[in-house]
């Protein structure tokens, strides 16, 4: 069975983030990356699968970046993943999800691959859009925020999450493409064998200029903090006393008693 993860590397949320000198995007001076955590999940579910169908199996790990992604797919590599596949593109951030999505089919639409994993949606951009684009784009069948998976005879059955706190079954035939959350499992860390081992792996470099470029549908025209709003007031004391404050903020900040 031949399976794909897609994988993202986005900067880590603690980061102190700021708009870039264009305004339609963050700066990356000074911010440190990581694999989305969303990606995490898909990872070790398919190495999981990986390690229950044994020899014959094959997992590849594709992500799309400049040069500094090769570090992130070589976490993966380390978790249990075969190979990797480096599209190389240090522009990516400016590409909407319908380009993204298809630059991975433009990759995958000949490797016939059974089962795709992808995370539910990316840390920076959440558009939650890729995944189910590239399913859509390879006729593939798909379910999304999965938390619980299961293959067996060639076929996947899986647990979704839904609204309310419901949860619904899926069972669905191969070629399939999976999404990927929180509560689905728990990411291993790579130990260092592993780690020394990736370093063996090969990571095929694609550039994204040998792969058809599709139009944007959609493109972020700016980026910019929220703006700044004042502090919350607490009122404390007797009920009377509390409530004749807040009549005096009223008429003296706004236009409601007036």
């Amino acid at each position: 069975m031949k399976l794909l993860v897609c994988i993202k590397q986005v900067p880590d949320m603690d980061s102190h983030f700021k708009a870039n000198e264009s305004g339609d995007w963050f700066s990356e001076t000074d911010l440190a990356y990581r694999m989305n955590e969303y990606d995490e999940y898909a990872v070790e579910q398919a190495v999981q699968l990986r390690e229950q169908l044994g020899e014959g199996s094959d997992l590849t790990v594709l992500s799309i970046g400049p040069d500094r992604v090769v570090e992130t797919i070589k976490k993966a590599l380390a978790m249990g993943c075969d190979r990797g596949v480096h599209i190389q593109d240090p522009y990516v951030h400016k590409k909407d999800p319908w380009q993204v999505a298809s630059i991975i089919v433009s990759y995958a639409q000949d490797k016939k691959f059974d089962l795709i994993f992808t995370g539910m949606q990316s840390q920076d951009r959440g558009s939650a859009q890729v995944g189910v684009t590239v399913a859509e784009l390879l006729d593939y069948n798909s379910v999304t925020t999965l938390v619980d998976f299961e293959y067996a005879d060639g076929a996947i059955k899986v647990k979704r999450e839904l609204e309310g706190g419901l949860k619904g079954v899926v069972r669905m035939r191969l070629p399939a493409l999976v999404t990927c959350q929180l509560g689905l499992n728990v990411p291993r860390y790579p130990t260092l064998p592993n780690i020394m081992k990736a370093k063996r792996k090969e990571i095929e470099a694609v550039s994204v200029s040998s792969i058809p470029n599709e139009e944007p549908l959609a493109s972020s025209n700016r980026f910019y903090p929220p703006i700044k709003r004042g502090g919350g007031v607490v009122l404390e004391g007797e009920v009377a006393d509390i409530a004749e404050k807040l009549i005096g903020i009223l008429k003296e900040k706004t236009t409601v008693l007036r």
